[in-house]
């Protein structure tokens, strides 16, 4: 475990070598372990999930550095600031709770749900990082704000371990979890331990950033209904939830007594996301291709256009997230 203060400088972030170190470069994702633009994609026996206890550490990273930093200036436009007024109110006088906020931050990635949050929140808060990647963690807490909306200390600390583990207990004290681009990466079983654990401490929980498995281009191409149903089956391999997952994490919280609410969060891409929306489209055609080989010489051309259109400046898209919050029972209340 690492405990970073606020002396911490982005200086620090860019120690430990190369942004790219174990990741394949943007033109050699064909085999490699990730796909940019497509999050994690996983071998035919694999399955992806983030890791809230030590896991193996030769087992190689899913998510390139490089793609986190790219998408972070689109994650943060999209994310739905409509749900932050109820949960700034439910977390300004939470029962029993004495001192600062703690934030549970799961698959935190390289730390841009903190960068957003945090400065967004009154009060001194402690964040607690969770990734299965130290090499992401270190980059998290280097970055990490060190201030919240009210100029109170911010600190951090960083955690390794599993999700399907996740427990009351190692939640115990905190008072909010949060997690960003996570959901559809899980199983059924593994939201509803997410959902068993928040309901057990009395924890209310952000998630943001699911995909909801609708994307809009524009111009239309007659391929792209296509493309978008195999990536969505792609999403859902090896008993994943891809698309479905916010449907589930909302009957998981319910069920245990939260009140759930939800709001669109749509990545919106123009001409200046031109870098972010070519890796996108090369991660979303890869990733459907894989699915549905049949679908390789077309797909290639239809790449080949979408990609010059992108570089001219002259392709929109439009992909939907959803955002998540549910507030379950305090801990301690009546039911």
């Amino acid at each position: 475990m690492e405990t970073v203060g606020a002396e911490k400088t982005d200086a620090d972030a860019r120690a430990g070598g190369s942004s790219g170190a174990g990741e394949p470069s943007a033109g050699d994702r064909g085999a490699g372990p990730v796909i940019a633009g497509a999050g994690p994609v996983a071998g035919p026996a694999e399955r992806a999930t983030v890791r809230l206890r030590d896991g193996d550490p030769e087992e190689p990273p899913r998510y390139a550095p490089e793609w986190l930093r790219l998408r972070e200036g689109a994650d943060a436009a999209a994310r739905a600031r409509e749900l932050l007024d109820p949960l700034r109110i439910r977390l300004a006088d939470p029962p029993g709770r004495s001192g600062g906020l703690v934030v549970h931050d799961l698959g935190c990635g390289t730390g841009s749900m903190g960068r957003w949050l945090a400065p967004r929140l009154d009060g001194a808060q402690h964040w607690i990082l969770h990734d299965r990647d130290p090499y992401l963690l270190h980059f998290a807490a280097a970055a990490s704000p060190r201030s919240a909306a009210d100029g109170s200390p911010v600190t951090v600390e960083t955690r390794r371990g599993d999700v399907a583990r996740l427990t009351p207990d190692a939640l115990a004290g905190a008072s909010l979890v949060t997690a960003s681009a996570l959901l559809d990466v899980l199983t059924r079983e593994e939201i509803e331990a997410l959902a068993d654990a928040c309901a057990g401490a009395g924890c209310p929980a952000l998630l943001t950033l699911s995909v909801a498995g609708r994307v809009e281009l524009a111009p239309q191409d007659p391929l792209d209904a296509e493309i978008a149903e195999a990536f969505n089956a792609h999403q859902r391999r090896a008993g994943l939830l891809g698309p479905d997952a916010v449907t589930v994490a909302c009957e998981a919280f319910a069920e245990r007594g939260a009140t759930v609410r939800v709001h669109a969060s749509p990545w919106r891409l123009g001409a200046e996301e031109a870098a972010l929306t070519e890796q996108w489209l090369r991660g979303w055609v890869g990733a459907a291709v894989e699915q549905r080989p049949e679908l390789g010489d077309r797909a290639a051309a239809y790449l080949s256009a979408r990609l010059a259109a992108c570089a001219a400046g002259a392709l929109r898209v439009t992909v939907h997230h959803t955002d998540l919050l549910a507030l379950p029972r305090p801990r301690g209340a009546a039911a």
